[in-house]
């Protein structure tokens, strides 16, 4: 498309799409001057990190505006330490970071793809620990009335894979994250593929290690094949109909939850349908891990990998009478697209 710039390697997906610009903003102001001429012109601005965890199904006809905000601020008591962190660092290299430094308490969420400014839209989490267990607060930009706002943990709205922010991306804009880590560590082993480690004698580098050794021989790395890690929800459902599923599926893996209700693994549901490695033109589940949805030799479009999402539901629907729901956000040609329209 003629004056329209290249996005396949601004998401992991490879999705061969263009857009009509793309920024990128290093300070606050940058951000926001970059906004402001986008919505004063009336097109529409999409606020990207590493693009790990979206699916372009179309041309973007706006403004692609990368955070790249950067900062690392460690201050610490007798208690804790706390970091301040600019939302367009690297995850991976935040947590590589405090293990370097001595700083446990971000191990468990090692190799996670993506910048620290996407980390509570989706409340992130993995093996047994999630973001808002650690963050004390997010800094944002309210971009209609230029104002700085500080929303406190109480305040985010954290959930499974949700927050607050997720709502309201045209909103806001995230420039930070605080987080704090105590210095009394105690592993988080909960999880099952953790389970067989010494709580007694593991240390945090340890942990670490492990959980990058695990997560890179199951998950694809992206600079190799196209894919944006987890692409559905693991299902929570209540009791009632986790008891019926254990009656007919005895070995079903599941976890509890604070609040009474199951978690339901997405993975082995979509196992079960007997998916695993099922290849829908150029897009196929990973012959790995099957919560992963791939762009097998990068040349798949948006639309492939999202029909191939829609057929894994209904199967999945079919079998189980559960209904997943994406993790993956949608974008279409004017921004996000509701996943209900796709997934019904």
């Amino acid at each position: 498309m003629k004056h329209y710039v290249h996005l396949k390697s601004l998401n992991t997906f490879s999705i061969d799409v263009f857009a009509k610009h793309v920024v990128t903003a290093h300070n606050e102001c940058a951000l926001l001057r970059f906004w402001k001429k986008a919505y004063n012109k009336r097109t529409p601005v999409l606020i990207l990190g590493g693009g790990s965890n979206i699916l372009f199904l179309e041309n973007y006809i706006g403004t692609i505006l990368l955070n790249r905000i950067k900062g690392i601020f460690i201050t610490e008591n007798k208690m804790a330490w706390r970091l301040h962190v600019g939302a367009g660092e690297k995850w991976h290299e935040l947590v590589t970071y405090t293990i370097n430094k001595n700083i446990p308490g971000l191990e468990n969420l090692a190799y996670i793809p993506g910048y620290v400014g996407a980390a509570p839209i989706q409340n992130i989490g993995a093996y047994g620990v999630e973001l808002s267990q650690i963050c004390e607060y997010v800094d944002v930009i309210d971009l209609y009335n230029e104002k700085k706002i500080r929303f406190f943990r109480a305040e985010c709205n954290f959930q499974y894979r949700d927050s607050i922010f997720k709502n309201c991306l045209k909103k806001y804009a995230i420039v930070s994250v605080g987080l704090k880590l105590n210095k009394k560590w105690k592993p988080v082993l909960s999880y099952h593929e953790l389970t067989h480690l010494n709580k007694d004698s593991i240390t945090p580098r340890q942990v670490f290690n492990f959980i990058n050794i695990i997560r890179q021989k199951k998950l694809p790395d992206p600079i190799l094949v196209g894919n944006a890690g987890s692409f559905f929800k693991n299902p929570i459902v209540d009791t009632n109909i986790a008891r019926y599923l254990f009656q007919i599926y005895p070995n079903m893996p599941y976890y509890s939850q604070k609040n009474g209700k199951i978690k339901l693994s997405a993975g082995w549901l979509i196992e079960r349908c007997q998916l695993k490695g099922y290849m829908f033109g150029e897009a196929a589940i990973h012959p790995k891990q099957s919560l992963v949805l791939i762009n097998r030799r990068k040349i798949a479009t948006g639309t492939e990998i999202a029909a191939l999402a829609l057929f894994i539901y209904n199967q999945v629907a079919d079998k189980f009478n559960i209904y997943l729901q994406p993790e993956v956000r949608l974008i279409g040609n004017y921004g996000e697209i509701n996943p209900k329209k796709l997934f019904t």
